[in-house]
């Protein structure tokens, strides 16, 4: 059983910072991508930003420039950092996982609980 668990939402103002933490625990193998999503009340779920093993990300142009994704293969957690928050970025803040679970190498896909972010202006 793998289990996500985010931390690190809260409330901040525009133009501030938060950072949101993201730990994938139980029986892995390995994992092959992390990403963060969100939803804003009333709207679809929608990517923010995705990392490799392999270091390799890609972001929402809605955030690029202002976000940084990175993650620590070693401990299966991945950090979103979030500069210049804008009040368009308060939503609950969701962390995705492909990871592969032993013993068969089995791939499937995790989500977390949910953090939430919201920006006060």
């Amino acid at each position: 059983q793998v289990q996500l668990v985010e931390s690190g939402g809260g409330l901040e103002q525009v133009g501030g910072s938060l950072r949101v933490s993201c730990v994938a625990s139980g029986r892995i193998r390995s994992t092959n991508a992390m990403a963060w999503h969100r939803q804003a009340p009333g709207k679809q779920r929608e990517l923010v930003a995705v990392i490799a093993s392999g270091g390799i990300t890609n972001y929402s142009d809605s955030v690029k420039g202002r976000f940084t994704i990175s993650m620590d293969n070693a401990k299966n957690t991945v950090y979103l950092q979030m500069n210049s928050l804008k009040p368009e970025d308060t939503a609950v803040y969701y962390c995705n996982a492909v990871i592969v679970t032993p013993p068969y190498g089995r791939v499937s896909e995790y989500w977390g609980q949910g953090t939430q972010v919201t920006v006060s202006s």
